[in-house]
């Protein structure tokens, strides 16, 4: 009997951490990202502070007047998809930081379109469109596809003729500014084109501006294009720089709840600055730019979407809270299995439970949350250090 006792205790260790949540999280490390107390209902969370207060206090204001309303008397999210619409629909009008909105981030071709989401945590119906074109109201587009249609997204020119149908203004000349038109002046001319987003073409994207044609491997490991394992440290200072660059383009992801714990969650952007035209970022992805389940909580997402919606972070998050783990715990959980496949990846993730207790994490640069609830006679911002430790700070956006 001593010698079977002996052998099963050799067993032990090995299913020991299953009774401990915090061995969900995906790194030994330990939690670093702080869980703050609710505020209190009705709520506001979004990613970002600075000019993207202005979606928050939008977003939270109606939401205390309709506070003994009907409406969210009733409950269904209703009262919070109307305010998460609002707040995002704010920083489109206010151009956040250039980033949301009309007149910013003009792909290769200098026209600037947009992506947005609306997602209701009551039910999950989702409405989106992605690279919008010529028409500037593109989270009240979403809202279309959410109220009168069964799809959940819609791209390019066939959201557009969706948006003209249900009454939206199509601009025939885009919705590009002169401020907009003079940055990608100056990118193709003095910048020739650099930084971008090409690989393996022909000319080489690091040098020139297109049009580009592919090439094979064999064609870039003989010459045609030099490996990018063999950089010499002047491409390594371009690809500094172009990390910093790309880290530049932000988005407002919204999570709301009302008096009654309705939830809801949204994003806006214009995407990526030069990006390849017809790309689409995480921000009108489901799970990825932002997520609700009224039943746990939500999260919003922003920084390097082409990496960031491979792993789905904030269905992530939401998951790992339905598990138990805390929004700090749930928040650096999924930040951390994005770093360990990508280091240094720009990342920002702002969560928050059904009780309204909030966090947020980030990779690769310095991130700021913005929440209001409650009483709270102002918007607070959070900022929220990168937990890899390489920092690339973004000025109070």
């Amino acid at each position: 009997m001593a010698n079977l006792v002996s052998w099963l205790l050799q067993f032990l260790p090995l299913v020991a951490p299953l009774s401990s949540s915090s061995s969900a999280v995906s790194s030994s490390r330990a939690v670093t990202a702080i869980t703050h107390p609710s505020p209190g209902f009705p709520m506001v969370i979004n990613t970002w502070g600075g000019p993207f207060t202005v979606a928050t206090d939008a977003a939270y204001e109606p939401l205390v007047a309709a506070s003994s309303s009907f409406i969210n008397k009733t409950g269904g999210g209703a009262a919070a998809l109307d305010a998460v619409q609002r707040g995002c629909a704010a920083c489109e009008a206010a151009q956040c930081d250039g980033s949301v909105g009309f007149g910013g981030s003009p792909d290769e071709q200098c026209e600037t379109t947009l992506d947005a989401l609306l997602m209701d945590g009551a039910t999950l119906n989702t409405g989106a469109v992605a690279a919008l074109r010529r028409v500037r109201d593109a989270v009240g587009v979403a809202r279309a596809v959410l109220d009168h249609t069964d799809h959940s997204l819609l791209a390019g020119d066939q959201a557009t003729a969706f948006a003209v149908q249900n009454g939206f203004v199509e601009e025939q000349g885009g919705i590009g500014t002169a401020e907009s038109a003079r940055a990608c002046h100056e990118w193709r001319e003095r910048d020739r084109c650099q930084p971008n987003y090409r690989r393996d073409v022909t000319p080489d994207p690091r040098t020139a501006c297109g049009p580009y044609s592919p090439v094979s491997a064999g064609e870039a490991k003989s010459g045609l294009q030099r490996d990018y394992e063999e950089e010499d440290e002047a491409d390594l200072a371009t690809a500094d720089e172009k990390k910093r660059y790309q880290a530049s383009h932000d988005t407002i992801s919204m999570i709301a709840l009302d008096s009654t714990g309705g939830m809801a969650a949204g994003t806006s952007t214009n995407g990526a600055a030069h990006k390849v035209p017809g790309r689409v970022g995480d921000g009108p992805i489901a799970g990825s730019g932002s997520y609700v389940d009224g039943e746990v909580g939500g999260c919003g997402a922003t920084g390097d979407g082409d990496i960031m919606m491979r792993f789905l972070p904030c269905y992530q998050a939401v998951e790992s809270m339905r598990q138990g783990l805390t929004p700090g715990e749930a928040a650096e959980d999924a930040v951390r299995r994005m770093t360990r496949r990508y280091p240094g990846v720009t990342t920002g993730l702002v969560v928050v439970n059904a009780k309204g207790e909030h966090a947020g994490a980030a990779s690769g640069w310095t991130f700021t949350y913005a929440f209001r609830g409650g009483g709270m006679e102002a918007t607070q911002v959070i900022t929220v250090s990168p937990i890899d430790g390489v920092e690339d700070t973004v000025d109070e956006i």
